[in-house]
């Protein structure tokens, strides 16, 4: 009788693969081993499946009604199938693959709405830390914070994480390491630049990362994501916007503009990191509405 391939022992194979081969990011990798921590669980202790060989077309289809049933999003059970193709076509390395999974369809998501601030309400933004932070190394930092996030469509994980060897004044720029490891050149705007300076002028400390906690419970700690978080939306908050804003929300609109200011997509795909253009062709819609107004405001002009 063959001896049978166990699933937990292919599937550690996989994540190591992702990690040595494929140069996933640390956060990646976490997600997949969180995504097969769950595959696992689900064949062993509900299907009692432990061997690849055993598994079925209808295992995987149980499993993406259990995930269903767990209450997660359409868009995050995609993703649990999208690694499971992954590994799919990692097992042929080994001749081992029980069925076909490729055509094993991903399910429809609506399209992802887009939060956007207009210029009057960025402006009310990113003024707040001056009208109202007191505390001089907090209000610079805070201001270096939002125009940085803003001006520079850093995302929180790489804010919270850089360092000061990053900054790069002389040439205006940012040094950061994405997805797959790859590096990416990102530019500071003046008033980034003028904030990051007056911070670093007024602080005292011997922490490497650029962005610290000033609580008492958490001093020169690197901030926390939840932090950031919370300063957007304590400031949104104080400039009296309605709108639901995050950091991401600023990386959202900064985009939003420059497409309204004829940027072309494949610039703004390079500026803001994304692997694919197909991720940055979600502002499209939003400067395509745009363009509707510019082509009324035309045909207005031609009436009169």
């Amino acid at each position: 009788m063959e001896a049978k391939h166990e699933i937990k022992y292919y599937v550690n194979l996989f994540l190591e693969n992702l990690e040595s081969e494929k140069n996933y990011s640390e956060n990646t990798i976490s997600n997949y081993k969180l995504w097969f921590e769950k595959f696992i669980g689900f064949m062993q202790v509900i299907q009692n499946k432990h061997f690849i060989e055993d598994l079925t077309v209808e295992d995987i289809l149980l499993y993406r009604s259990f995930l269903k049933s767990e209450g997660l999003s359409v868009k995050t059970i995609n993703y649990h199938i999208v690694a499971l193709r992954s590994f799919w076509k990692f097992l042929k390395r080994f001749w081992l693959m029980p069925f076909p999974l490729e055509e094993l369809e991903l399910s429809k998501i609506e399209p992802r709405k887009i939060t956007f601030l207009t210029e009057e309400e960025l402006k009310k933004l990113l003024s707040m830390p001056e009208k109202f932070e007191k505390n001089e190394l907090k209000k610079y930092r805070d201001l270096a914070i939002l125009h940085v996030l803003y001006g520079s469509w850093l995302r929180v994980s790489e804010l919270i994480n850089l360092k000061k060897e990053q900054v790069m004044f002389e040439t205006n720029q940012l040094t950061i390491i994405w997805k797959g490891r790859k590096q990416r050149a990102v530019f500071l705007t003046k008033q980034a630049q003028e904030y990051l300076k007056k911070y670093f002028n007024l602080r005292n400390d011997n922490s490497d990362y650029v962005f610290i906690s000033l609580s008492n419970n958490s001093y020169w700690k690197p901030l926390t994501r939840m932090a950031v978080d919370l300063l957007v939306r304590e400031y949104s908050s104080l400039a009296w916007i309605e709108k639901k804003v995050t950091p991401h929300t600023l990386r959202h609109s900064f985009a939003t503009t420059l497409l309204k200011n004829w940027a072309d997509i494949r610039s703004v795909q390079l500026l803001l990191g994304h692997s694919s253009i197909l991720t940055t062709q979600i502002y499209t819609h939003i400067s395509d509405k745009h363009l509707q107004k510019v082509h009324s405001l035309i045909e207005l002009q031609d009436k009169l």
